[in-house]
C-alpha cells in the first residue's frame, strides 16, 4: 500500500504546483495562432506539468502528442476515463517504459479532456540501432525530409556531443556521444512526424508534450518540422528551472520554475 500513498502525495504535489505564466498578449496570440505548440519540460518537475496543463486548457488542442506514449499506450489513455491516474499507469505500462511516476503527469492527462492522445515514443531497439547505425537508416522513408541524411555542422555536433556527455554524467567516453546524438535526432524526427500526422488527422492546433531537448527551436522539433513542412507554424515553450534565464533563445517562450527536489543523478557513478 506504500506505493498508493506515494502516488497520492505526488498527485497532490502536482496539483498544487504553482506556475506564474504571465504571458504577454503577443505571446498568447502567437501561441494560439500556431498549428503545432510544443510544450517542453523537465520530466520530474511537477510545476512543469501543472504549467503545461494550464497552457493546454488555453490552447484547446485537437490532439496531444506524447513523447512518453507509444501507439498502444495512447489507445489505452483514450479508452480510459483517467479518474484513477495510478490505475491508468498500470494499465498502459507507464512504469515499464521508464518514466517518472505517472502521478506527476496527472494535470496533463486531466487537461487532455476530450482530445485524443497520440503516441510518439520510439522503441528502445530503434534507439539502440540509431546509436550504432545512424538515425537516417533507422528512420527509413522520409529521413531526408527531416534532415537526417545531412551531416551536422562540426560546431553543432561538438556542442551536442558535449551536452550528451554531460547529461550522461561523463560516464561514457566522449567519442561515443556521436551515437547518442544520432539517437536524439531519431527521436526528434519521429516526434516531428507524429505531430505532422496528427495535424493532418485532427487539424490545428496540436500540442506536443516532450522534454526540453526536443522542443528547442535551433535543431530539434521546430527545426525539423520547418524542413519537412515549411508552411506549418510552430510555437515552442521551454519549462526550465531557476536560475535559468527567462529569455532562453532556444524557445519562443521560456517559463522558469523552482527546481524539483531530486537526488544528484550522477551520484551513483564512481568517479575514482
Amino acid at each position: 500500500m506504500m506505493w498508493r500513498a506515494l502516488t497520492a502525495l505526488i498527485t497532490l504535489a502536482a496539483a498544487q504546483a504553482a506556475v506564474a505564466l504571465d504571458l504577454t498578449d503577443d505571446q498568447t496570440e502567437l501561441m494560439l495562432d500556431a498549428d503545432i505548440v510544443i510544450l517542453g519540460e523537465i520530466h520530474d518537475n511537477p510545476a512543469h506539468h501543472a504549467g503545461q496543463a494550464d497552457l493546454m486548457r488555453l490552447i484547446a488542442p485537437k490532439a496531444v502528442v506524447f513523447e512518453m506514449l507509444n501507439a498502444e499506450m495512447a489507445e489505452g489513455v483514450n479508452a480510459s476515463d483517467r479518474s484513477d491516474i495510478a490505475a491508468l499507469g498500470a494499465a498502459i505500462g507507464w512504469q515499464d517504459a521508464g518514466w517518472p511516476d505517472i502521478a506527476l503527469y496527472a494535470p496533463v492527462f486531466d487537461a487532455l479532456g476530450d482530445a485524443d492522445a497520440v503516441g510518439a515514443m520510439v522503441a528502445r531497439d530503434s534507439v539502440r540501432a540509431a546509436f550504432a547505425e545512424g538515425a537516417a537508416g533507422v528512420f527509413g522513408d522520409g529521413a531526408e525530409a527531416f534532415g537526417l541524411t545531412e551531416s551536422l555542422p562540426d560546431a553543432e555536433l561538438d556542442i551536442r556531443k558535449q551536452l550528451q556527455f554531460d547529461a550522461h554524467c561523463a560516464a561514457m567516453p566522449l567519442n561515443l556521444m556521436g551515437g547518442m546524438v544520432e539517437a536524439q535526432r531519431l527521436r526528434d524526427a519521429a516526434f516531428s512526424k507524429a505531430a505532422l500526422t496528427a495535424l493532418d488527422t485532427y487539424g490545428a492546433p496540436i500540442v506536443v508534450i516532450t522534454g526540453n531537448g526536443h522542443a528547442r527551436r535551433d535543431w530539434a522539433m521546430p527545426h525539423m518540422i520547418a524542413l519537412a513542412e515549411p508552411d506549418v507554424s510552430t510555437y515552442t515553450v521551454g519549462f526550465v528551472e531557476a536560475p535559468a534565464a527567462p529569455d532562453d533563445p532556444r524557445f519562443d517562450l521560456t517559463i522558469v520554475t523552482d527546481p524539483a527536489p531530486r537526488q544528484d543523478p550522477c551520484a551513483t557513478f564512481d568517479k575514482n
